[in-house]
């Protein structure tokens, strides 16, 4: 039985539809990443899953339980990590984890054990009493981390767990996610960085315009949307270049600022044309998944 199941979800406020008929179902122990432009529906799904807003239309079954009838029998066996970090500088390391823990009925005997050992699973052991204020962003991002896991939750959803940290800080929660894995934990995540979807999802979909446009694991998903090599040229001339050359060595070419992206099965024809032109530099490296994102949701900004 899925830990997390939607099927036909949907949601509109007023004319602007935001999830159209989304469907998809995330096993216990994966960790499913929901990716998407800004805009596209994502923030909105989790918020419907949760069963904080109310869809006009699908079923949703969390951990058990039909959303949003039972959300709140639900959010006891869930962690959530929003988007922006929430926690109350009035209060202490220490304090913050107490007061979060009072909303799941734990009792002080419960966690005087598990706070030591959320502090040091956050590597915070030894600033139980800092002020928030103190921390830095990386510190209060484990914090937020390390509190969402204060009812020791079979569910978590993170909201851009990782945005705005140095990489540092980023590998450092991916290790932590990675080992939250282990312990069987259901993760359900939301990221602008296709590198953390890479490394920590066994499976990702892809959001648009409310929609649901792929489902499938990282590798998966680089296998039958996209070629399989990138050649990268840039320096002066290389659009004149793109126009002439690359469209018999390449099957798809996209240009974007001063870089033409030339896509390929087999690199070595198109570089040995390179070679040619000793003003033009390039760069060839296999696909990922940044590339078949950009492919399915296109290089526009996205409010």
């Amino acid at each position: 039985m899925a830990v997390l199941a939607v099927d036909s979800l949907q949601k509109s406020y007023g004319a602007t539809r935001v999830v159209q008929d989304v469907s998809f179902a995330i096993e216990k122990g994966e960790c499913s990443g929901l990716l998407g432009p800004n805009g596209a529906g994502k923030t909105a799904t989790l918020r419907l899953c949760l069963g904080l807003i109310k869809p006009d239309g699908g079923h949703i079954t969390l951990a058990g339980y039909s959303i949003p009838a039972g959300a709140r029998r639900a959010r006891h066996l869930v962690g959530v990590v929003p988007q922006f970090d929430n926690l109350d500088p009035d209060f202490t390391v220490r304090e913050n984890l107490y007061v979060f823990a009072r909303y799941f009925g734990l009792s002080e005997r419960v966690m005087r054990p598990r706070i030591p050992a959320l502090l040091e699973f956050a590597g915070l052991e030894g600033r139980e009493d800092a002020a928030i204020t103190s921390l830095s962003g990386g510190m209060k991002r484990r914090l937020t981390l390390a509190r969402a896991l204060i009812n020791d939750p079979a569910v978590l959803f993170l909201d851009e767990p990782t945005t705005g940290l140095d990489p540092q800080a980023r590998h450092l929660i991916w290790d932590r996610l990675r080992k939250l894995r282990t312990e069987g934990k259901t993760i359900i995540l939301t990221t602008h960085f296709m590198e953390e979807a890479e490394r920590l999802c066994s499976r990702v979909a892809v959001m648009d315009h409310g929609a649901l446009i792929a489902n499938e694991t990282p590798r998966d998903l680089i296998r039958s949307q996209i070629e399989a090599q990138v050649v990268e040229v840039h320096g002066e001339g290389f659009d004149e270049w793109a126009r002439n050359q690359a469209p018999a060595l390449a099957k798809r070419i996209e240009i974007a600022n001063d870089t033409a992206f030339c896509y390929v099965d087999k690199a070595e024809p198109l570089i040995v044309n390179l070679a040619q032109y000793p003003q033009l530099a390039y760069l060839n490296r296999p696909a990922n998944l940044e590339n078949v994102f950009l492919k399915l949701t296109g290089r526009d900004l996205r409010d």
